[in-house]
């Protein structure tokens, strides 16, 4: 049966179980990674729908019976260390990946244990590469992967009996959304605390559910939404991000006059069926500015023609809109552009580089996004910040504002990342290893939520024209490959 053919999760969930029942594991496996990996980007569950708990007891229910079939006698003895042992579970290191970057900090905040990673490789080859240079100073680090050729239910073996053998005195799980093997893995009584860090935070993820995870939130309003919302007990550990250096003090703003503007974000972030887009505001905003943007992150073909299109069609000169797919650290190259307000990405907002931004000493403007606080991010960032819900409003801060206050927004946002984000916060979250983490800053009383039901259903239907087309296409492709 197609992933089409489903009709409710119920009906997926009993198909899942059948396959247990017959002892299909890797179908079983496979067949729970499909079904996420197909519905947990579909806008109309963004922010709506985290986790599943039939999932989640699926793949643990499958992790047990393997765990039960692994012989541990041929374990190699290994010598008791006095140093403490954290292994951390991924789906892929990818050097653009927010979690990827989490990872380094957990890692450098605990400079005297042994660091074990250990990938399925469920989306690919990682870019291990980039991680380990950045820890080449970290001697005790360790980064390991699943055969590539291996089936769902290979790689779950390969990752309990490699978990077994190390005997760290803690897993974090750092899983894809769709990784069944990461979450099928970890088994009570493996004799190692576990933590599920929730950085798949605004869509759903296998792992939400886990009864003997600590759940981990990242930011306040992920913290209170788990809480409050899916009655999760679960701690607090901020984002955070080593500092590279505030603002240059004698740097200007609006040195040449204009404002220069940026946004970091990949497509996954920006080019997402909603009521303004960001490819049709760039050239808009540099019409209002009359400065210049620079965009940081991959865009599809599509999207840059879609903004060159807009510029060409103002009578924008195209050197005023810098693009660049990839850069080492979004914070230096701020501050190598000589960014003076960073307008963060829509509808979709980055909470690690907000972070960047805010450490660099970046002026920041937030949308306020139709329902949601986790997908706006406004909780993350100072008092006082500007945002924006209409396209005009972020025109009009754009257009408007002074050098002036952009130094006192510089000065607030630096504050904020030294306050509640520096990597010295995180060394003292982590300081010991007994599950309470810190208590997270209170929920900023500016966020506006869409009253407007008008509007929240007219909202919904550009979501729903969108999955229309998709499903359209999806029908011509199959339709045309059967041919």
């Amino acid at each position: 049966m197609s992933l089409m053919g489903y009709t409710s999760l119920h009906s997926v969930a009993e198909h899942i179980s059948r396959l247990v029942e017959a002892g299909e594991f890797n179908s079983a496996l496979e067949l729970v990674h499909d079904f996420i990996e197909r519905i947990f980007t579909e806008p109309l569950c963004t922010s709506q729908v985290l986790g599943s708990k039939r999932l989640d007891e699926l793949c643990q229910r499958i992790g047990s019976i393997n765990l039960a079939g692994i012989d541990r006698s041929s374990f190699a003895v290994l010598p008791e260390s006095t140093q403490p042992v954290y292994a951390y579970v991924v789906t892929k290191l990818q050097r653009s990946g927010g979690h990827t970057r989490v990872i380094e900090d957990f890692i450098k905040a605990r400079p005297h244990a042994w660091h074990v990673i250990l990938s399925t490789e469920l989306a690919g080859s990682s870019e291990a590469d980039h991680l380990m240079s950045g820890l080449a100073n970290q001697v005790h680090v360790v980064f390991e992967s699943a055969g590539k050729q291996d089936d769902h239910q290979q790689r779950l073996d390969w990752l309990q009996r490699r978990l077994l053998e190390v005997r760290p005195q803690r897993v974090c799980l750092f899983n894809h959304h769709q990784d069944s093997v990461a979450v099928a893995a970890v088994q009570p009584g493996m004799g190692f605390n576990i933590s599920f860090y929730h950085h798949g935070d605004h869509h759903l993820c296998l792992g939400v559910f886990l009864p003997q995870a600590e759940h981990i939130d990242p930011h306040p309003m992920g913290y209170h939404s788990c809480r409050d919302e899916l009655g999760m007990d679960n701690i607090y550990i901020p984002l955070t991000i080593e500092d590279k250096g505030e603002r240059f003090a004698g740097q200007p703003f609006m040195h040449d006059g204009v404002l220069t503007t940026c946004t970091a974000a990949r497509s996954n972030k920006i080019e997402i069926p909603y009521f303004v887009s960001y490819l049709d505001m760039v050239p808009e905003l540099l019409k209002a500015t009359g400065g210049r943007h620079v965009h940081i992150g991959r865009l599809t073909p599509w999207a840059l023609f879609r903004i060159r299109r807009g510029l060409k069609r103002l009578g924008i000169s195209a050197d005023r809109f810098v693009y660049t797919p990839w850069v080492p650290s979004v914070w230096k190259a701020l501050q190598e552009h000589h960014v003076d307000l960073y307008v963060a990405s829509f509808p979709y907002g980055g909470g690690l580089t907000l972070i960047e931004a805010m450490g660099a000493g970046m002026p920041v403007v937030l949308h306020q996004h139709v329902f949601s606080r986790v997908l706006s991010g406004i909780d993350i960032a100072y008092p006082g910040v500007f945002s924006w819900r209409e396209p005009a409003e972020l025109l009009g801060i754009c257009s408007s504002v002074t050098a002036g206050q952009l130094q006192q927004h510089s000065l607030l946002a630096r504050t904020q990342y030294e306050k509640y984000h520096s990597q010295q916060v995180l060394v003292e979250a982590l300081a010991t290893d007994d599950g309470k983490g810190i208590t997270p800053p209170g929920l900023s009383d500016s966020f506006r939520p869409q009253r407007d039901e008008f509007a929240a259903w007219l909202e919904s239907q550009v979501t729903i024209g969108h999955l229309l087309r998709r499903s359209a296409y999806r029908i011509l492709r199959a339709l045309r490959n059967r041919l």
